[in-house]
């Protein structure tokens, strides 16, 4: 475990250097943790890799870091009070905009950007569709059952 976290530190230490030495506009931990998915990307560890272990134990952790952002909200109760609207506004519109972000780019990867278009691409998915979710209850170890392709040769499942 100690191995694990030295090796975590290590990366956000070169991150930080890299970063600062570079005079990047991001923050030495972010280089770091980049460099790292690097580095595990060219060496996948094993599941019982040190850095892997210590990984996951903060992971385990990591709930305990919402109790710092609790307690400062309960800080700042009178400001919440006084202030109400415009942050709810924040709140809503922060979440409207992640959500339209999100679905134009699943749209794009999708390729239909465009409403009604539709293009090899999705129609590929739709021919694959039955074979994937056959694929899955094997994995499960359900028997697949036989889907008959309808009129038009695509298959709804």
């Amino acid at each position: 475990m100690i191995e694990g976290l030295l090796a975590l530190f290590a990366f956000q230490a070169l991150g930080t250097l890299l970063a600062s030495s570079l005079h990047l506009a991001v923050p030495g931990p972010v280089v770091g943790m980049l460099l790292l998915l690097a580095h595990l990307t060219v060496r996948p560890p094993h599941e019982q890799a040190p850095v892997m272990r210590a990984g996951n134990r903060i992971l385990d952790e990591l709930p305990l870091l919402f109790i710092p952002a609790g307690v400062g909200l309960v800080g700042c109760v009178s400001v919440i009070r006084q202030q109400w609207l415009p942050i709810s506004t924040a709140m809503v519109l922060g979440w409207a905009a992640g959500l339209l972000a999100t679905v134009g780019a699943a749209r794009l990867a999708l390729g239909t950007a465009l409403p009604g278009r539709q293009n090899r691409q999705t129609d590929c998915l739709a021919t694959q569709a039955p074979e994937l979710v056959a694929d899955g209850e094997r994995m499960d170890g359900l028997e697949p059952e036989p889907v008959a392709p309808g009129p038009d040769g695509r298959v709804d499942a």
